[in-house]
């Protein structure tokens, strides 16, 4: 993980209040999600220099004739060591990382309702492996932070990353509360698939609106449920197997949170209901899904028996 290309780019800059998170003692410091092993691996990743790149729907990295085949039979294992890969598509020297959800789809349903990315300064909070910010770039973004606490995923991107070290785009492990307060920087700020795991929804909304500039864009993408205004499913326990969702709102309850937490121009650009064919168990994610998480005889509700998850992308701006 090289941060040095990032201190470069954020110096003289509001985002320089960063650079204690970039720096060894903060990264030795993360105990959480087993991350010197990930750095050990990440360690004796082969140094491949890519003949080509294409940063489209799947973000593909080489070609299979780059290198021998003894070596890319060796980096296939390499990779494996990273399993579960949550977002992709990826392709690595004809390697196909068969992700467990097609990010591709998503993305395909949100990026022509969005203000133009070209030139823009990113924040994408719960990146994951950062998928997204691949997609940011190739839409013509000038620089993409991804954060996420999830260190398995900051090490796929490293992974990834480290094929394409030139690319200005970066996933730092820390949690959005860990960024600097008030930093009215980013022109674009996603938001995607973390509101539900937040235990208060309006601080995460207010933090969201701090990272943004006057101006700037927010991108909120939910599982939501049916219900009037002001409604919000609290699960007792687990929804759709997962342990940690707090609030699932209806999608005028989205609407009334936006602007009590002073956004404007808010615009609903996309309703879905997640399929097999968006997020299945794959050979590159072999564990549970949303097969395993809805109800064997009706797949319309969750096996907690709640609504069966439907997603919602909302926009809107900070006056």
């Amino acid at each position: 993980m090289d941060l040095t290309p990032l201190q470069e780019l954020i110096d003289d800059t509001a985002l320089a209040a960063l650079g204690p998170f970039l720096e060894e003692t903060y990264l030795q410091q993360i105990t959480q999600g087993d991350f010197k092993k990930w750095r050990k691996l990440l360690a004796c990743l082969p140094q491949l220099t890519a003949s080509s790149f294409t940063l489209g729907p799947k973000i593909d990295i080489g070609t299979a004739t780059d290198f021998d085949q003894a070596t890319l039979a060796a980096l296939e294992l390499q990779l494996r060591e990273f399993i579960p890969w949550r977002k992709g598509p990826f392709t690595v020297f004809g390697i196909d990382i068969d992700s467990e959800w097609r990010s591709d789809i998503k993305w395909s349903r949100l990026q022509q309702a969005l203000s133009p990315l070209a030139h823009r300064k990113i924040l994408d909070v719960g990146s994951g492996n950062g998928y997204y910010g691949f997609r940011m770039l190739e839409a013509g973004a000038e620089l993409v932070i991804g954060i996420d606490p999830h260190i398995a995923y900051v090490a796929q991107f490293w992974a990834i990353k480290h094929f394409l070290p030139t690319l200005p785009t970066f996933v730092l492990p820390m949690t959005l509360e860990q960024m600097p307060s008030k930093l009215e920087y980013f022109d674009t700020v996603f938001s995607m698939g973390v509101i539900y795991h937040r235990r208060s929804p309006i601080d995460h909304l207010m933090q969201l609106k701090e990272s943004l500039r006057p101006g700037g864009e927010i991108v909120i993408e939910t599982i939501y449920v049916d219900g009037a205004e002001g409604y919000c499913l609290t699960p007792a326990k687990k929804y759709a197997r997962m342990g940690n969702v707090w609030f699932v709102p209806s999608i005028s309850t989205l609407l009334q949170w936006l602007p009590r937490c002073g956004f404007s121009d808010c615009q609903v650009i996309d309703q879905s209901t997640t399929t097999f064919s968006e997020q299945r168990k794959t050979d590159w994610m072999p564990f549970d899904s949303l097969s395993d998480a809805l109800d064997a005889d009706d797949p319309h509700i969750t096996i907690e028996g709640l609504p069966a998850p439907k997603r919602v992308v909302v926009i809107a701006r900070r006056p």
